[in-house]
């Protein structure tokens, strides 16, 4: 399988982030709609499988699925363009502001949140026969990770919240290594074994995914869960973003930018030949012309 080294990988990153910034309003709003919609039904896929197996293990393995495929569909997750739109304008790569990516950021959230809702709102449909009956097992088991991870979070408060942001910022880190890594090979063999590792690794981990949740947060209000719109809203969603800003960025864009798309190479430090040798040639010159001529 190929392999594409860090150099020449951080200058894949930077081109992409520039490109997405170029993208017209309709293809932005379009490939981040379809992007969150094949990812939350990977979402889905692994609860049930999780539920139905009572292996949470086995629902991780399989859960990369929808992001592998929304991958090579070329679609965007905002945890992604959170990566690599800062480096372009770090970059200065063309078309690269800061209100371009802004701008971009913008598209994207509204595209993701749109798929996952709709994602959300189908999957409640057949969870419960179209609202005439109780939710089944899978759609109960969305429900209490909904309640879990809003109110369980407000039960701690202060240090609630800081655990929030805390699994925001582990699951970019990871979810965004999938999305290098799937750079740093051409076929797509060593494109889907580079992403699948650590996307299993985050879902099993329970991190929070901004656009994971988009989807069971929507499903659990859908299904009766115990929590509000601002429970979900505060205790989750706007501090996972903020985490997912901060894991991609810190820990994987500016680390691979920093040290291969901007490598310094250490001056050779002199020795006691080199000294003599410069020595020498200073004399010389100083021989071939003297002061004053």
């Amino acid at each position: 399988m190929s392999y594409v080294k860090p150099a020449e990988l951080v200058s894949r990153m930077l081109d992409a982030g520039a490109s997405k910034m170029q993208l017209s309003a309709r293809d932005t709003v379009v490939r981040a709609f379809m992007g969150a919609a094949l990812l939350t039904m990977g979402a889905a896929f692994a609860v049930t499988v999780a539920t139905q197996t009572g292996q949470p293990l086995l629902g991780a393995v399989l859960f990369p699925v929808g992001f592998v495929i929304l991958y090579l569909f070329g679609f965007d997750l905002l945890t992604g363009v959170f990566t690599l739109g800062p480096l372009a304008v770090m970059a200065g790569r063309p078309g690269a502001t800061v209100r371009a990516m802004f701008r971009n950021w913008g598209l994207v959230f509204l595209g993701n949140l749109g798929g996952a809702i709709l994602v959300a709102v189908l999957m409640a449909v057949y969870f419960t026969y179209g609202f005439s009956a109780e939710p089944s097992a899978v759609g109960q088991a969305i429900g209490e990770i909904g309640h879990g991870r809003t109110v369980g979070y407000a039960d701690h408060g202060a240090a609630g919240m800081l655990t929030l942001f805390i699994r925001g910022v582990l699951c970019n880190w990871l979810v965004s290594t999938g999305v290098v890594l799937a750079m740093a090979s051409d076929s797509i063999v060593g494109k889907v074994l580079a992403m699948w590792l650590p996307i299993m690794l985050f879902f099993y981990m329970g991190f929070e995914h901004s656009i994971v949740n988009m989807f069971l947060f929507p499903s659990g209000l859908l299904l009766g869960a115990d929590f509000t719109l601002w429970d979900y809203l505060i205790w989750n969603e706007i501090p996972t973003v903020v985490g997912n800003l901060f894991g991609g960025l810190l820990f994987v864009g500016l680390p691979l930018y920093l040290t291969h798309g901007r490598t310094r190479t250490q001056a050779p430090k002199p020795n006691a030949a080199m000294m003599s040798t410069a020595s020498d040639a200073v004399r010389v010159e100083a021989e071939r012309h003297p002061a004053g001529v």
